[in-house]
């Protein structure tokens, strides 16, 4: 019976790496997104969560003076260097280097793969911050310095965006699957840390960094499905 469970078991494990299954659960990963996105986006059109957003950033500031974030004073400079790691200066650095180092290695579908990415999820940024012009939060003052509108957060899609479609291709150069899992989670938390101090800033509701982390999820996913390609087509190869 030990042995027909261990069976079951590899013709599980088979069967939810398989092709078939992988492009199954991505789309399904990409729908979930959506759905998180447009009821989120819904409910603010609505303005249902508004006592919600205010509520949250009012938690985190002191009662005595909303200038004041709750924590100790370190926490905000902390908070600022996180935040820098979704910003337009920090992100275009990373892909610079990123795409130096494909360009000596000839991996030019690598290339194309990780400019479309971070490109096309600046675009969807830039036209659904277009789309709903939501304002910033007013109800406490910004920590930071902000332009754009409110809705989504642009450092949080970004982040979901560029850290998981590199994440997904330094994955695919290696063997062992703990080293892959490690480098989708770690991808995963920066994006999660980036989204977490644009609301400890103040400068964006909890359901702005919701929208974005959803929205560049949907974007995100079919990215990791084509680095996934290219590893088959020999593109991107794990070492011998």
């Amino acid at each position: 019976m030990v042995h027909a469970s261990a069976r079951a078991l590899r013709l599980a494990v088979r069967w939810v790496t398989g092709q078939e299954a992988v492009v199954l659960l991505t789309a399904l990963g990409v729908v979930l997104s959506l759905l998180v996105f447009a009821k989120t986006a819904g409910e603010i059109m609505e303005g249902d969560l508004r006592e919600f957003d205010d509520g949250v950033l009012r938690l985190l500031r002191s009662h005595e003076d909303q200038r004041v974030p709750i924590g100790p004073a370190w926490l905000v400079q902390a908070a600022i260097d996180v935040t820098a790691l979704g910003g337009t200066t920090v992100l275009a650095l990373v892909l610079t280097i990123v795409v130096g180092y494909l360009a000596l290695e000839r991996r030019y579908d690598a290339i194309v793969l990780v400019v479309v990415a971070t490109a096309g999820g600046g675009l969807l940024s830039e036209l659904l911050k277009w789309w709903f012009a939501r304002q910033r939060p007013q109800i406490v003052p910004h920590l930071v310095e902000v332009g754009s509108a409110s809705f989504p957060s642009g450092h949080s899609l970004l982040a979901v965006v560029t850290y998981l479609t590199l994440g997904a291709l330094l994955a695919r150069f290696v063997q062992r699957r703990r080293t892959r899992t490690y480098c989708i989670v770690v991808s995963l938390l920066l994006a999660l840390l980036v989204g977490l101090s644009r609301i400890y800033l103040g400068v964006h509701y909890p359901t702005d960094v919701l929208a974005g982390w959803s929205a560049g999820l949907a974007w995100a996913l079919p990215c990791w499905l084509v680095a996934r390609y290219l590893q088959y087509r020999g593109r991107v190869k794990p070492p011998a």
